[in-house]
């Protein structure tokens, strides 16, 4: 490796960086057709299932497990950064709770409960309404053990919403160590991180702990196939990387080999992910033997490659016109911006909306691809429409959705 200097840009703090809330937009939105998939899913146990599955799904789905849900953790590490420093650390917890506790708290009591009780109305047997299956689903317990997911029960869950869980639990971990830890301190090692930052390939290097977690702590199938865990990592590595622009430079400069390793390490680790599924009993997620301690050492190490090439790749700037001379806004760009306020109302909504719609289709007589197309279609339009009658017409609905008033 050889070393490269990295001038300290001139504007000492960036702006907004349109591509990461176009990045979000895009994962948001392709959560709908990523969990209209598991509908047809032989390996997975989604709320509705089609007669006929299919194992392609597995694979096309493993291009986005890889990196879309780490790349939302490292966006958010990077806005908490900004927000940080301008609320401080009690601003910045009660910005937390209000934009990510309230809307947990709202969709738990009142949409969270449909896609467990629709898993069991799939059962012909099962013909319990909904308000009889209420008490079930909030008959809970606490499991400390289980942190951050410490309210447990047979039916409850968080649902999708677990990553509004995690996130808030690493923003309330994270502002009082943010707070106690010495400015003077914590310049010196941004100061050392720069250093080391010269390097060619030292983008790369953070991918080590998130590849150890992975390989031995396991992976959580639940949690979109990542360890909690790893998603700390990923949250705090974008938190480090909002600290300085010549951190982001070394992003730019080793996106391309990070691009070709992470494709790499992702091909072989799904050739071994799949090899260590077709052995009798055999799970990649949580076996401890060496060819599956193996693979999740390839996955863990590709996932943080991806992000490194998606946000470098993506990363290229470009000199903002003048006022007077910026055209009219284009359609695509109206859309984009409507869709990156609605993430993460859209993000609340959706998985729901397409339990309910699968639970309509998969009983009907037509070819998965058909029903896919209607799932994908129909959930797309119905969540939107969700968000744009019910969600963003009024100042309270926008906060019991988490957006701001």
């Amino acid at each position: 490796m050889t070393t490269e200097h990295i001038e300290e840009p001139q504007a000492a703090r960036p702006g907004r960086r349109p591509e990461l809330d176009a990045i979000r937009t895009l994962v948001v939105v392709g959560l709908v057709f990523f969990h209209s998939a598991l509908v047809f899913d032989t390996r997975d146990d989604f709320y509705v299932k089609n007669a006929e599955t299919t194992e392609a799904t597995t694979v096309v789905a493993g291009l986005g497990v890889v990196w879309a849900m780490p790349m939302l953790f490292l966006i958010a590490g990077l806005g908490s950064w900004h927000s940080l420093r301008r609320r401080g650390p009690a601003g910045f917890a009660a910005e937390r709770l209000r934009r990510l506790g309230v809307p947990l708290v709202f969709a738990t009591l009142t949409i969270i409960p449909v896609p467990q009780w629709l898993r069991l109305r799939a059962d012909p047997g099962y013909h319990e309404s909904y308000l009889r299956f209420l008490p079930q689903f909030f008959d809970v317990h606490l499991e400390p053990a289980e942190f951050p997911f410490v309210v447990q029960g047979r039916y409850f869950e968080t649902g999708h919403l677990w990553f509004v869980v995690l996130l808030l639990a690493f923003s309330l971990l994270l502002a009082p160590l943010a707070g106690r830890l010495p400015r003077d301190r914590g310049r010196r090692i941004r100061d050392r991180l720069v250093t080391a930052a010269r390097w060619r390939g030292a983008a790369l290097l953070p991918a080590a702990p998130v590849a150890a977690v992975s390989a031995l702590l396991g992976l959580e199938e639940a949690y979109a196939g990542w360890s909690r865990w790893a998603y700390l990592l990923f949250f705090l590595y974008g938190f480090v990387l909002a600290s300085d622009e010549r951190l982001r430079a070394a992003v730019r400069r080793d996106a391309v080999p990070a691009a070709v390793l992470g494709l790499a390490l992702f091909l072989i680790g799904m050739v071994g992910f799949l090899a260590v599924s077709d052995i009798p009993g055999g799970d990649p997620f949580t076996d401890m033997t060496a060819l599956a301690i193996g693979v999740r050492t390839l996955y863990g190490a590709a996932g943080w490659c991806w992000l490194v090439a998606i946000t470098g790749l993506l990363d290229r700037r470009r000199p903002a016109p003048a006022a007077a001379q910026d055209p009219p806004r284009s359609r695509g760009r109206r859309l984009y911006g409507y869709l990156a306020l609605a993430a993460l109302p859209l993000y609340i909504l959706h998985q729901p909306i397409v339990v309910g719609v699968a639970y309509g289709v998969v009983g009907r007589q037509a070819p998965m691809a058909v029903k896919y197309a209607v799932i994908v279609a129909a959930s797309l339009a119905l969540t939107v429409a969700a968000y744009d009658l019910l969600v963003r017409r009024t100042r309270v609905t926008r906060s019991l959705f988490g957006m701001r008033g």
